[in-house]
């Protein structure tokens, strides 16, 4: 088992506080209609990738989320894995089925001095930054979110949340960012309008302020599109907008992923005071 290179900080050490992450997943789908009582299921634990393997076991979850279920087409050096550039640069954060030891939920952190050591970070790629470049000292990327289909109630994505906050306290970092990906497939057909339709919404609520606003490299033409539909955004991307999140521009078409990618970002001390108290506890102001 191949240890990983020592990481930018040290791993914030995961305090379970809270009660959140040693709560049954079932505590969290006591109101979910969608998930049969007779799977049994353990308790959510959260950790940092220390080993190669665990890395592996995240590109595999990556993989089926990504490229069997969304349809992406992905180009990677091991079969059945998503795997980029950046990975090796990354900090990767895992949620567990204790019962299982199934890795059932995953992000990737991006830290500033890492994202030097890259040249860039991923979001880099999709979308011309400059106006950030007052933030990127204490800027963090989150990216290649993705739950597990069976497991996508609520607690994977808290206890996430959870982990990466204490992690940007402890580290002093006040920034995050990442592309929320709006899928291009609505009922069985490839069509932008969805995307369309959700950015429009979004920029007359959540849009950044102009000094943070930024550009896609290749937008997705929404003037060309029906941006009229009645429609909600992705769970995900509603979250991260009652987290206190800001949308910086117009979406990115990222047509390996087949996705609208909407450019997001989050501020510490931009979180509601609720979910201060809850994923900071005693650090909350």
């Amino acid at each position: 088992m191949r240890e990983l290179p020592n990481p930018t900080f040290a791993l914030s050490p995961l305090s379970l506080p809270r009660g959140l992450l040693h709560r049954p997943v079932e505590y969290f789908q006591s109101n979910s209609q969608t998930q049969p009582a007779t799977i049994e299921r353990g308790a959510l634990v959260v950790s940092w990738a220390k080993h190669q393997d665990e890395v592996r076991q995240v590109q595999r979850l990556r993989y089926r989320v990504f490229a069997e279920e969304m349809g992406a087409r992905l180009s990677s050096p091991v079969p059945g894995h998503d795997i980029d550039l950046f990975d090796n640069y990354c900090e990767h954060l895992l949620v567990r089925d204790q019962a299982s030891a199934e890795v059932v939920g995953t992000y990737r952190l991006l830290t500033p001095v890492q994202a030097r050591r890259v040249g860039s970070t991923y979001s880099d790629l999709e979308f011309d930054l400059t106006r950030l470049r007052g933030l990127r000292e204490r800027m963090v990327e989150l990216g290649r979110s993705c739950v597990h289909p069976d497991y996508r109630t609520g607690g994977v994505i808290m206890a996430l949340w959870g982990a990466l906050a204490d992690f940007m306290v402890r580290n002093k970092l006040d920034t995050m960012i990442g592309c929320a990906s709006i899928p291009m497939l609505h009922n069985g057909i490839a069509s932008g309008d969805v995307a369309a339709s959700i950015w429009q919404q979004l920029r007359a609520t959540h849009l950044a302020p102009i000094e943070h606003q930024v550009r896609p490299r290749l937008p997705l033409p929404v003037e060309q599109l029906d941006s009229s539909l009645l429609v909600e955004p992705p769970a995900l991307i509603k979250g991260y907008l009652r987290l206190g999140a800001k949308i910086l521009g117009a979406p990115a078409w990222d047509p390996d992923f087949n996705t609208a990618d909407l450019p997001m970002l989050m501020r510490i001390n931009d979180l509601p005071q609720r979910y201060r108290k809850h994923f900071l506890g005693n650090d909350a102001g």
